[in-house]
């Protein structure tokens, strides 16, 4: 008989100032790709904006890294000819060197080679042992070695090869199975429906909400029995089940426990994690299996999972045969680790697939960075216009008399903070671009308005001064709002303006600072720093 679930499911409020978020561990049976750039850099811009809400560094866990056992690893490196902990050896650490150069802040990188978490694996199996959830019977179905799962009637559909066979194959990857008939250790799936549909109660558990409702519709169906262990003689390449070293323990059951492993299973500081990122292509993985097996060791499972959906190119799926793949080194070559960043977290929508175009992308980051940022910044610092080179003071006469695009650029601003949080908070890091680039394009609009280049020979620069620090507040609240999104971009940004690190540099810093101007600094002046071209335009 199994353990009581523990149903008390806590909210993301009443954690402390700590973040806990991660990735799901990238396999490396192939070369990352930008899928898996996507997923890292948003759950870094996440964990960048907690930060700037006044989360301390050291108290932030993320972690990131690579599934490095199964099947298809064994199968990798024999067509390599390598020996198989060489190649996990150099693919993680192809892996590593790419979050590293597009700049994602990682505090915890995993490997699931690594003996700590081998011990994690075994010791939270024996856990699920003890408490009746883990079982041994024999078990036949259909099993795609491609996915590494096996999977209902209902999963499968039948397609016709180009020889005219008919084969079936997953529903959801598309991967050929074949049928497996083996005696394996067992988890009690079936035992959690319940539990699971009042973990999932809470709405804002799975964003976007078309994925918590595809999560409600998985538990409608079949939800029988966990295989969580492989015979030996097929799968040798993994964690043994402990006591038992004829089996295996299931490769996603080992992949999935890394999240324990990083937060120091079993003296869990920090836990749960309040956000984990993954593809839509792994739902019911992270959405059904994970939380399952949490409840069944006496764990609680994550406060929420954030789902995205796939970037495609010309509508068309990535894929090796059809020669599509974008790689994301030749990526951050064309357009910057920056650029790139900037590209994935302005189209990326987490709700639907992303088409990926060169044409589009070069015409964002130049029209976006280089021109209605990037020239915002340039004119207002130029010497022509700034020749004393300071990040000038507000006139309180003149902000009692701004025009009409005046006055439209201070109700964005001091909007501007909330409406961006909320976006940030929800992952919808597209939205909260475009509502910055919205107000750097008004602050262009009063600019144009208000002629500076016309005010620079008059003899009083009160008018002058007002007007450029009115458009420079723009570019400083939008600077401090795309550091999570572009961080070296927008300190090079604020380092030009000369604006302080720390405190200066917040969220806090930026909002409503029209509402009290002499409290807020807007009345003060200080030196600006040096200057730099802040996105040098792609050559088409």
């Amino acid at each position: 008989m199994s353990k009581k679930v523990e149903k008390n499911f806590s909210s993301e409020t009443e954690r402390d100032r700590s973040f806990f978020i991660t990735t799901p561990i990238f396999y490396v049976n192939a070369e990352p790709h930008l899928g898996h750039v996507y997923s890292a850099v948003l759950a870094d811009a996440s964990a960048r904006f907690q930060q700037l809400q006044g989360v301390p560094q050291n108290q932030t866990l993320f972690s990131t890294g690579t599934d490095e056992h199964g099947q298809k690893i064994q199968q990798a490196a024999a067509a390599s000819k390598i020996d198989v902990l060489e190649l996990c050896n150099n693919v993680s650490e192809r892996f590593r060197s790419l979050f590293d150069s597009t700049n994602v802040g990682y505090s915890h990188y995993i490997r699931t080679t690594d003996e700590r978490h081998k011990k994690t694996v075994q010791s939270v199996f024996n856990t699920l042992v003890e408490r009746g959830h883990i079982y041994r019977g024999d078990y036949s179905g259909w099993y795609c070695v491609s996915d590494e799962t096996f999977l209902t009637d209902s999963q499968l559909r039948e397609v016709t090869l180009p020889t005219g066979e008919k084969k079936l194959v997953s529903a959801e990857s598309g991967h050929q199975v074949e049928w497996n008939n083996e005696e394996n250790y067992m988890f009690r799936l079936s035992e959690f429906r319940e539990d699971l549909l009042l973990w999932l109660k809470d709405d804002k558990r799975i964003q976007p909400k078309r994925f918590h409702q595809q999560l409600l519709t998985w538990l409608e169906g079949e939800l029988p029995d966990l295989s969580v262990s492989r015979p030996c003689s097929r799968i040798s390449w993994g964690v043994p089940v402990p006591g038992d070293e004829q089996h295996t323990i299931y490769v996603w059951v080992d992949a999935l426990i890394n999240y324990l492993t990083v937060a120091g299973y079993p003296d869990l500081t920090v836990w749960p994690p309040n956000v984990q990122v993954l593809g839509k292509d792994i739902l019911r993985f992270h959405g059904l299996y994970w939380p399952a097996l949490l409840m069944g060791a006496g764990l609680e499972p994550p406060h929420s999972l954030l789902c995205h959906s796939h970037w495609t190119v010309e509508g068309e799926k990535m894929s090796k045969s059809l020669g599509n793949v974008v790689c994301p080194w030749e990526s951050i070559q064309r357009y910057t680790s920056d650029g790139l960043r900037y590209l994935l977290l302005r189209g990326g929508t987490p709700h639907s697939d992303t088409n990926w175009s060169e044409k589009q992308a070069v015409l964002t980051l130049n029209v976006e960075l280089a021109d209605t940022l990037g020239n915002l910044l340039n004119r207002c610092t130029a010497p022509s216009l700034n020749p004393s080179q300071l990040f000038p003071p507000m006139s309180p006469e003149y902000l009692q008399q701004l025009p009409d695009a005046g006055l439209r650029l201070v109700e964005l601003l001091n909007d501007l903070p909330d409406v961006v949080a909320k976006h940030y908070t929800e992952f919808n890091f597209y939205h909260g671009l475009e509502e910055i680039m919205a107000t750097v394009r008004q602050a262009n609009v009063f600019i144009q308005d208000e002629k500076p280049w016309e005010l620079k020979n008059l003899s009083d620069r009160t008018k002058l001064d007002s007007v450029l620090r009115l458009a420079l507040e723009a570019v400083r609240v939008a600077g401090v709002m795309l550091q999570p999104v572009v961080p070296s971009l927008a300190s090079q940004l604020l380092d030009t303006l000369g604006i302080q690190q720390q405190h200066d540099r917040s969220w806090q810093a930026v909002t409503r600072v029209f509402d009290n101007p002499r409290d807020s600094g807007l009345l003060d002046s200080h030196p600006l720093g040096p200057r730099r071209t802040l996105f040098t335009k792609i050559k088409v």
